[in-house]
């Protein structure tokens, strides 16, 4: 291909809004453009990109043993009240009613489609397992699109369903996955981890993120400095953080005037924060009303809301402002866990369950109570809470804990029955029972991986490309394309590129100068570039490596067999 025949609009001015280095560079360079909150359109480099992208994606899912299909990027709202999550996605599922006045969506996700197309279609074990995936459009209404392609409302993912006659079966698909997965992320050069994670409002009994590495990014993540374990903060667990049982004494109430934080009335008992309880006040959101959830956590940990949420089953938690809190029958900062009113929410944290010796607040204006025993209190409920810390200890290995910034770029979930359940969808098994059908879904965001590859690999310049993102791999530069020998010497080395089978092009723009040229190739992140100029006329020409800018002079007759040594 040839500059002078390709819409390649680059520009010098960042957009406003774009705050990525990804979002500005790809609308900089011609990659994308935008036209609607959260809704871009892919230019010819752009599309050149997401198509090798998607390339790799596919071949590796169908390595796998993956069927490919396509469903309809509109759904009929009645599946998604079949499954139950027409009221649970809440708003980022986009509704419309055509002219018959029937109620679609535009599908963000495709579980109840994929259980829709196998149900009563596949009826026996003997036809299990079987994995259904595609590469297709979605659209989620996200209500505050930004950063570019990083979270945007209109996407090009990869989606992928598996149905089995066991758990078993499907752990087993689940690990094929996830090891596919490896596959395509390393080949499209990316440093990766992968992770424990949340399963959010696709559900299921486990699941695993893949998360591109980048400061930019807007996950953090857990690991080891010892082992593999990574997590998303949201999932990360930790070895619990222990110190000596103190000795069990009859609870007392300490006037503590004014002293609402950990801090506060740690310093005026003179008292271990580690001894004490610290309380969260926090409206609950239910698919029809609210209720007050109060989540208690020892007084050096903080709570995470993922987790928290999850333990009481609620869509979404809400700070609680005063008015909840004094109609709930609560003091904020004297907040404790004996002689709560009956109609709130309690969970408390797992690390706590059998300490018998803490401050907590009395329920009462400027007062607290020491040597609260937890195991006396009948009909606790504890869970997960705490957010894991940088420095923590490593529960598999004992290494120590740190944070580090990921992109999720996949997303791998065990499912079970939750879908093939609700939706009545059934196969026989081998006892000619009915039983539902086990299945996992694995997600890649192939559009998003556009803008992860930029987000880990570029410079105050523009884009670096991996070599197999790059929408060419080298960009053969003529200084000035109104000298014959330099177009020729050019036009010549093109041609040989593209009969070795690389991928080239060829800056052959007449009008424009050299800096400008360079500029793009800088801009537009080409893995390499051939620069000829004032030393062809001693048999040279300038190799460029984008990534390290080092510029090597080659002998023009070996410029060929130099580029194909690099990309092997």
């Amino acid at each position: 291909m040839k500059f002078s025949k390709m819409f390649i609009p680059t520009t010098k001015e960042t957009p406003n809004d774009a705050t990525l280095p990804s979002h500005q560079f790809l609308l900089r360079a011609g990659f994308i453009s935008q036209t609607g909150a959260g809704i871009y359109d892919y230019m010819p480099l752009g599309k050149i990109v997401l198509d090798k992208i998607r390339a790799v994606v596919k071949e590796e899912m169908d390595n796998s043993g993956a069927n490919e299909v396509q469903f309809g990027f509109v759904t009929p709202l009645s599946l998604w009240e079949e499954s139950g999550r027409a009221t649970t996605m809440g708003n980022e599922l986009l509704r419309f009613k055509d002219r018959k006045n029937s109620d679609y969506v535009l599908s963000p996700t495709n579980e109840e489609a994929v259980v829709n197309m196998v149900k009563n279609r596949i009826t026996s074990y003997k036809d299990l397992p079987i994995n259904l995936y595609q590469i297709y459009t979605k659209f989620r209404d996200e209500a505050r699109p930004r950063f570019g392609l990083m979270r945007g409302r209109e996407f090009l993912m990869k989606d992928a369903y598996s149905f089995h006659s066991s758990a078993e079966d499907l752990v087993r698909e689940f690990n094929l996955m996830e090891e596919t997965y490896k596959k395509v992320y390393t080949r499209l050069g990316l440093e990766f981890r992968v992770v424990e994670a949340d399963s959010g409002a696709i559900g299921g009994s486990g699941s695993k993120e893949f998360h591109v590495l980048a400061n930019s990014g807007e996950d953090t993540i857990v690991v080891c400095d010892s082992c593999d374990y990574g997590a998303n903060i949201e999932a990360a667990t930790r070895k619990p953080n222990t110190k000596d049982k103190l000795e069990t004494i009859a609870i007392e109430k300490i006037e503590t005037p004014n002293c609402k934080t950990i801090e506060e009335v740690s310093s005026f008992l003179n008292a271990d924060a580690y001894y004490s309880m610290k309380a969260v006040i926090k409206n609950a959101i239910y698919e029809n009303d609210s209720k007050i959830a109060v989540f208690f956590v020892r007084g050096i940990d903080e709570l995470e809301e993922t987790k928290a949420c999850n333990s009481i089953g609620a869509l979404e938690l809400e700070d609680a402002n005063e008015d909840d809190i004094i109609k709930a029958g609560l003091h904020a900062g004297y907040c404790g866990i004996v002689n709560l009113p009956k109609d709130v929410l309690v969970v408390v944290d797992n690390e706590l369950k059998n300490d018998n010796n803490l401050v907590c607040g009395a329920n009462e204006e400027n007062y607290h109570l020491t040597y609260v025993d937890l195991t006396s209190i009948e009909g606790l409920k504890f869970a997960d809470l705490i957010a894991v810390k940088e420095g923590d200890t490593c529960a598999c290995c004992g290494g120590k804990l740190s944070y580090t910034k990921g992109i999720e770029a996949g997303h791998i979930f065990q499912l079970g029955t939750k879908y093939s359940s609700a939706m009545n969808a059934n196969f026989l098994d081998s006892n000619g029972k009915a039983q539902a059908f086990v299945m996992g879904c694995y997600g890649i965001g192939v559009s998003r991986l556009v803008a992860a590859v930029i987000e880990q690999n570029h410079d105050e310049k523009g884009c670096i490309w991996t070599k197999e993102t790059a929408p060419f791999t080298v960009d053969i530069i003529v200084s000035n394309s109104k000298k014959e020998e330099e177009a020729q010497a050019g036009e010549n080395i093109y041609n040989e590129l593209k009969q070795a089978g690389v991928e080239v092009i060829l800056d052959d723009r007449i009008n424009a100068r050299f800096g400008f040229k360079m500029g793009d190739f800088e801009l537009i992140g080409f893995p390499y570039a051939v620069v000829i100029g004032k030393k062809l006329a001693d048999g040279f020409v300038e190799l460029v490596d984008r990534k390290t800018l080092e510029k090597t002079d080659i002998k023009i007759e070996d410029i060929t067999a130099k580029i194909l040594e690099l990309i092997k």
